[in-house]
């Protein structure tokens, strides 16, 4: 009667667990470096990466939380097991049956990480391409979008795979979205105001500079 959780159990994922961390920390970071090479700008890079890793590890500490509260069987739950009959131990068996069951919202390393490190990304190009200009410039928005089109991409590969179903993809690419746009409007502006592409701590540090050149030009 369970018929969703049916699916055939794939060896092999189309996207595998070791490329997340590649394209959700060190693609953004390596984009932010890039900024920092043309800007020379220490407080972007600083609050950037920061951001980041906040995104990053809140979003797994609240995912992790969450599987551990509800848990819910994964699409091939039942053949999963019928695969590997025989060549787990006793003790390997029960791991293996309580990792199949914790499958909401989804796991931690993929889609929520995913969305987590990339959206961040997604709004860190939009504030640095100045996307609302009123400019109305359509390449700026594929740039914004192109980072959460692939974290889509990773969601949908799991589904695909049939470890998860769509609503366990769904609720971790929100958790992950909502983590990463509070994180990085804790140490960025947002996009659209006449500062949006710089860190707060830099405009700080940019009308500090200006007070005291002015008060020293009133001085002269």
């Amino acid at each position: 009667m369970l018929e969703d959780l049916k699916y055939p159990f794939k060896e092999q994922d189309t996207i595998p667990m070791w490329a997340v961390p590649i394209f959700a920390v060190i693609l953004p970071c390596t984009v932010f470096l890039i900024y920092y090479y043309y800007r020379r700008d220490v407080y972007d890079l600083h609050h950037a990466i920061l951001g980041i890793m906040y995104s990053v590890l809140v979003t797994a500490v609240i995912t992790d939380s969450i599987k551990d509260a509800v848990g819910r069987p994964r699409p091939n739950f039942f053949y999963r097991p019928l695969k590997l009959m025989g060549t787990l131990s006793v003790m390997e068996t029960l791991k293996l049956s309580k990792k199949d069951i914790k499958a909401f919202p989804v796991d931690i390393p993929l889609v929520s990480r995913s969305f987590a490190g990339l959206a961040f990304l997604s709004w860190y190009l939009c504030g640095k391409v100045k996307a609302f200009d009123r400019r109305g410039h359509a390449a700026k928005l594929c740039i914004v979008l192109l980072p959460l089109l692939f974290a889509a991409l990773v969601g949908i590969s799991r589904i695909d795979d049939y470890w998860h179903h769509w609503t366990d993809v769904f609720t971790g690419s929100i958790i992950g979205t909502v983590v990463a746009s509070l994180c990085y409007l804790l140490f960025f502006p947002f996009p659209h105001e006449i500062n949006g592409w710089a860190p707060h701590a830099s405009i700080k540090m940019r009308e500090k500079n200006f007070q005291s050149t002015s008060i020293e030009m009133d001085n002269v």
